[in-house]
């Protein structure tokens, strides 16, 4: 592929975030990285918005210091793809159209941890609410890792805010553009381990999510985990333990579904699952046994042990 950074190019940090019909979120978002990187001549800030029909575009289209890539339909995560396909940093922060650095201190202290950590493929950042508390998930650091206040390795990272090698993320090919919602992260982590590079999170490099998962509708809740894990067990995983995967996600994905009253949806995800063709890139038991969280998150037997977490 071709590199997009020009000699001697001062950017160090692209900064990318995607939008689709939230104009309240993605101005919130756009005005307060203004804000931050004032005056930065080693930061660009890219905005990509999905097709919205609520004024999103324009207000992106007139907002100077923006770089702004407008497409005209709704790709899902493939839409953060093509704004990727713009950048010309180092190094890329990824964000939602609601989370933004807490301030100018993270960003720095994410370019600091990058440059002296050159084995570190990604830096998975700390994600808090508005009000301060940690927005935890099952494949990031427990909470006793946020006060050591310094990098700790780390299974996954969580998709509204982290940083990576912009060279290394175009050699696996962004984002996996055909997930649309969910899971992208986890093929992201494996494609990068697979290359031998490390993925770190860092307590000091602070992002505010203002929005909350439990917000989305129930069926995306089903279809899009159902089948995108599916599609990662099938192929990154070995005989028998994919078979076991495969059976287990089916049933917490069925039981998710009754929750939801959505086991039509659950039973299209299932068939999408099996009938799209994966390539198999088989993860060494090194990385499996690193990445051992995802196989308790998608085990029957682990979730019956105990209580349910999010999907």
């Amino acid at each position: 592929m071709i590199d997009n950074a020009p000699a001697n190019n001062p950017i160090k940090l692209s900064i990318v975030f995607l939008n689709f019909n939230r104009l309240h979120e993605t101005r919130q978002t756009a005005e307060k990285l203004l804000q931050l990187c004032n005056g930065r001549k080693d930061i660009e800030i890219i905005a990509v918005d999905n097709g919205s029909s609520d004024g999103s575009a324009a207000y992106l289209a007139e907002k100077d210091g923006i770089h702004d890539v407008l497409l005209h339909d709704n790709s899902g995560i493939a839409g953060y793809n093509e704004g990727f396909k713009h950048t010309t940093g180092e190094y890329i922060l990824v964000l939602d159209d609601d989370s933004c650095p807490k301030d100018a201190a993270s960003i720095d202290k994410m370019l600091e941890v990058m440059e002296t950590h050159p084995e570190l493929g990604l830096l998975a950042c700390h994600i808090e609410t508005p009000n301060g508390d940690y927005q935890w998930s099952w494949h990031v650091p427990e909470a006793d890792k946020i006060k050591q206040h310094k990098l700790n390795p780390t299974p996954f990272f969580i998709g509204c805010g982290f940083v990576i090698q912009r060279t290394l993320f175009e050699r696996i090919g962004w984002y996996p553009g055909n997930f649309f919602l969910y899971q992208n992260e986890i093929a992201v982590t494996f494609s990068i381990k697979q290359l031998n590079y490390q993925i770190a999170y860092h307590p000091d490099c602070t992002v505010i999510h203002r929005g909350s998962p439990n917000q989305r509708p129930g069926w995306r809740r089903v279809f899009y985990p159902t089948r995108n894990t599916l599609w990662l067990i099938r192929s990154y995983y070995p005989q028998p333990q994919a078979a076991y995967l495969i059976f287990s996600r089916l049933i917490i994905g069925l039981i998710r579904a009754v929750q939801f009253k959505e086991v039509s949806t659950w039973f299209k995800a299932a068939r999408e699952g099996f009938s799209h063709p994966v390539e198999k890139n088989t993860l060494s038991a090194e990385i499996r046994r690193e990445s051992h969280v995802f196989f308790k998150q998608n085990s029957i037997f682990h979730q019956l042990m105990s209580p349910f977490t999010r999907h």
